[in-house]
């Protein structure tokens, strides 16, 4: 994992871990073929996973990617 400027995007991983019967990191990174540590830097913004993993992770909690991971839009008054 390269070091990388924080992301703009935020997600909500840990609020569904936590409605998951409180899965952990660890329990979430087996499932999708990461590491741990890769969950944690997701999880806290630092790090914005691949396209595949992102899909990965909504899939595991049977949500639609943008219930998962946020994007601001930048947008004014609409």
């Amino acid at each position: 994992m390269a070091p990388s400027k924080p992301t703009r995007i935020t997600n909500r991983i840990r609020v569904l871990r936590f409605g998951h019967d409180e899965m952990t990191q660890a329990q979430l990174a087996e499932r999708i073929g990461v590491t741990r540590q890769t969950v944690i830097a997701i999880e806290q913004g630092r790090y914005s996973p691949s396209l595949e993993v992102a899909f990965q992770i909504a899939q595991v909690f049977g949500v639609p990617l943008d219930e998962v991971f946020q994007y601001p839009d930048g947008s004014t008054g609409q």
